[in-house]
């Protein structure tokens, strides 16, 4: 008997690290079994030095080539010349170019940032939460956005989070250098994903992203400072909320609460 094959996967994340600090044992884990992989980055312009640390992190992931929508990162106009920050693109806009992804990829399952835009909660994660939610939805109904191909119903949206009991030393770090700390209850996080087999590469792929690691403050440099012991508790375990993203025909009835 072979076993079950992994589900197809599709990352939208916001910056360049963002892939392998939050799902990068998840999609090393897929690309182990396998399973096709790939990462919609929606900042960063593609001729960017960041684009090529991206490209590196992807293949050590096996995630394919980055997919970038390249507008500009909220705190770095540069990281972009010429194009609007992702927060003041038209949200339609933004929504629309991720379904051309989902439906030329046709994954199964959609991972992204939670509503928070993660621990640190940064305006991009944010941003590209709400896009990539919408376009999720949006993907599998016909008369939205035709020109972006046939529709298609991705099975289920995870949300990269952190429950409030897996915050850990992680929470002190990020409080050093001025960064916020937003967790979720435990009892919303719906999968709990042990990727210590993964973590070796997932490590490698967070090394990858260069630039990051060499500046103070980017959880890449933090990280790399830190003991090998302390940081394999860190990055060991992902957590994920569960969004049901296929419709379910079913009888009609009153609405309950």
């Amino acid at each position: 008997m072979t076993a079950p094959r992994s589900p197809s996967l599709l990352a939208v994340f916001a910056h360049p690290d963002d892939e392998s600090l939050a799902a990068g044992g998840v999609l090393a884990q897929h690309a182990a079994a396998n399973t096709r992989t790939a990462v919609v980055t929606t900042t960063w312009a593609p001729d960017s030095h960041r684009a090529a640390e991206l490209a590196d992190a992807l293949g050590i992931l096996g995630a394919g080539e980055p997919r970038m929508l390249g507008y500009a990162d909220a705190r770095i106009p540069e990281s972009a010349p010429g194009r609007p920050r992702l927060c003041d693109a038209p949200l339609d806009d933004v929504v629309e170019r991720i379904v051309k992804h989902l439906r030329e990829f046709r994954p199964q399952i959609v991972v992204t940032h939670d509503a928070y835009g993660g621990l640190t909660g940064h305006p991009d994660h944010v941003h590209t939460h709400r896009a990539t939610t919408l376009a999720v939805h949006a993907a599998g109904l016909e008369h939205l956005y035709p020109e972006a191909g046939a529709p298609w119903h991705p099975s289920a949206l995870y949300l990269a989070t952190h429950p409030h009991s897996g915050v850990g030393e992680l929470g002190s770090l990020l409080t050093q250098v001025g960064k916020s700390v937003l967790s979720v209850p435990d009892e919303q996080v719906a999968a709990r994903v042990d990727v210590s087999p993964w973590l070796r590469t997932k490590w490698r792929a967070i090394l990858a992203h260069r630039s990051e690691v060499r500046r103070r403050r980017p959880l890449p440099a933090i990280l790399s400072r830190l003991p090998a012991d302390t940081r394999q508790r860190i990055l060991a375990t992902e957590w994920y909320m569960r969004v049901d993203a296929r419709p379910r025909p079913g009888e009609l009835r009153e609405l309950t609460a």
